[in-house]
């Protein structure tokens, strides 16, 4: 796979560990972390990554709001979104879509597959 940079947003900080260590070993890309919306915002903002992996559900801004500001932003605005998430149920997952997310990863899922899902999703392959 290529080299790309993504920005993970995820306020839970051993997950964020998991996902890197997947995307960093296997998908071989750079990865930037943020541990909350408002952080994830400012690094999507000056790093300007490849990708971002969003969780949906955070204390500070939930995800659905920090991607309202990615894609008013036009520095951010071209970078594609995936959201993890455990909310999957249908009514969920058409909501998402119509806002125009990249995807929608479930949680849990298996950090041995998440770079191959990624680069098919975002057709880095």
């Amino acid at each position: 796979m290529s080299a790309k940079r993504i920005l993970i947003i995820d306020d839970e900080k051993n997950l964020c560990t998991v996902i890197r260590a997947s995307l960093e070993k296997i998908g071989r890309w750079q990865v930037l972390t943020a541990l909350s919306g408002i952080e994830g915002l400012r690094t999507a903002q000056t790093e300007q990554p490849d990708a971002v992996l969003l969780d949906v559900m955070m204390p500070d801004i939930d995800g659905l709001a920090l991607f309202e500001r990615l894609q008013s932003h036009p520095v951010t605005q071209k970078i594609p979104v995936i959201l993890l998430t455990a909310k999957v149920q249908r009514v969920d997952l058409e909501r998402f879509t119509k806002l125009g997310v990249a995807a929608v990863i479930a949680k849990p899922f298996d950090p041995l597959k998440l770079p191959y899902q990624i680069a098919d999703i975002l057709k880095w392959v």
